[in-house]
């Protein structure tokens, strides 16, 4: 046996002993195992992180509702998806929606593959990111919309704003196409949501008593407990969008962290000095700041960057929130647009000066194929934000007209509100003392 033979016996020895290897045509278990993890931490977001964070923040009569809005947009976004909103997603179409050739996950089973994971858990992955999104809206008209009204308002939205958004970002259409940079969801979950939650708040008008009647969080602490789930799950929102169990992974998990941690404490940090004591609803406020914010730069950017990205959320976001509520007095009830709207914004613009390479400490990991520059990147970044925000108010201002004439009005009436939708909308209460 020659020495060329005996090279090729080991090296074809060695690839059978690494059964980690995979190639793109086969499934990796590594892949896999992390996504499949990812999945359960970003539904975890919304039942029943998210659900927590928004019921403490409601007044008590008010707090079954936002639970039950929340579960109920859980299962009817999880229908969709599955019946045509994975396939106008991401089926081929052309650059402004997908086609129907995945209706009901048609051509998908147990052995098709997306990249290197099965396509069902790709499409299972992305179905937690069309839950959360339309759930996170329920903060913006928390307290007063009609149940029937909020559900037929969610399931329309998902497909009229969140689908298309998703394939042009995600789904091979023309803003990924320009280059882009979205790594988690800045376009596509946070401006949607915060700006549909923006809209909600204007065309139904106030609560009763805003803002003059004082309406503080009925229960803080559970809040703060799904403050704390948010953070958790959020490792899989970003880490999981990596679609590997890699270094892009892993830096994103890193950058996540550190972002919500300066965002919560640039947050403490400026009511302390403002106001003399810092809170802890300003505490997980910015660090929810924190985490939207660093979303869309999560892939691209180091963690010196994500350290000044988590500054500005905090100081950006807390202006925005005092700006709304007491210079325009909208009552975009749990603060949606100045935290997820502003923050998407902020993030998704910032990713364009932290992704550079030349920036010592904060530099980042490159720009998009065929950029040269800041310059050049932050041109397509503002064109997504402006076409994001351009779309989402004009077709949510339109679904919720429709909306509103077929359920009979959008909002409860005054004697509702006064009494509460835990009772009036579910006959139940929260609280049985």
């Amino acid at each position: 046996m020659n020495t060329i033979t005996i090279k090729k016996l080991g090296l074809l020895l060695g690839l059978l002993l690494l059964p980690s290897l995979a190639f793109a045509d086969e499934l990796n278990g590594a892949n896999t195992a992390w996504i499949l993890t990812s999945t359960a931490l970003v539904l975890f977001m919304t039942i029943p992180g998210l659900s927590m964070f928004y019921a403490g923040l409601v007044r008590s009569k008010n707090v079954l509702s936002v639970f039950m809005q929340c579960f109920s947009i859980t299962c009817v976004a999880s229908i969709l998806w599955f019946v045509v909103g994975y396939s106008l997603a991401f089926g081929e179409g052309n650059a402004w929606i997908g086609d129907f050739s995945k209706i009901m996950l048609s051509g998908v089973d147990r052995d098709t593959l997306s990249g290197d994971i099965p396509e069902s858990l790709f499409a299972m992955f992305q179905m937690t990111f069309a839950i959360i999104t339309p759930a996170l809206i329920v903060g913006g008209f928390a307290e007063r919309m009609k149940f029937s009204a909020m559900l037929l308002f969610s399931g329309i939205w998902l497909l009229v704003v969140y689908a298309p958004i998703t394939h042009w970002v995600w789904g091979g259409g023309w803003l990924g196409s320009m280059g882009v940079y979205d790594f988690a969801g800045g376009l596509v979950v946070h401006i949607t949501a915060g700006v549909a939650a923006l809209v909600a708040a204007m065309v139904l008008g106030p609560r009763k008593g805003f803002p003059t009647t004082p309406m503080p969080p009925h229960n803080l602490t559970m809040t703060i407990a799904g403050a704390g789930m948010l953070w958790v799950g959020w490792f899989g929102f970003n880490g999981g969008s990596a679609l590997a169990a890699n270094g892009d992974a892993a830096m994103a998990i890193l950058v996540t962290h550190i972002s919500a941690s300066m965002g919560a404490f640039t947050w403490m940090v400026i009511e302390w000095k403002k106001f003399g004591k810092p809170s802890a609803l300003g505490a997980v406020t910015g660090m929810v700041a924190g985490l939207g914010t660093i979303t869309p730069a999560s892939g691209f950017v180091g963690p010196g960057g994500a350290l000044i990205i988590g500054l500005l959320a905090g100081f950006v976001c807390f202006n925005a929130t005092q700006y709304i509520k007491r210079v325009l007095k909208i009552d975009d009830s749990l603060d949606v647009f100045p935290v997820h709207g502003v923050g998407g914004i902020l993030g998704t613009l910032a990713v364009a000066v932290f992704a550079s390479t030349e920036l010592g400490l904060f530099s980042g990991y490159g720009f998009a194929d065929g950029i040269l520059s800041i310059g050049g990147q932050f041109s397509i970044q503002a064109i997504g934000v402006l076409a994001v925000v351009a779309y989402t108010a004009v077709a949510t201002f339109v679904i919720l007209k429709v909306v509103g004439m077929l359920t009979g009005g959008l909002r409860v009436d005054e004697e509702a509100e006064q009494q509460g939708l835990d009772v009036v909308s579910h006959e139940e209460s929260g609280y049985n003392l």
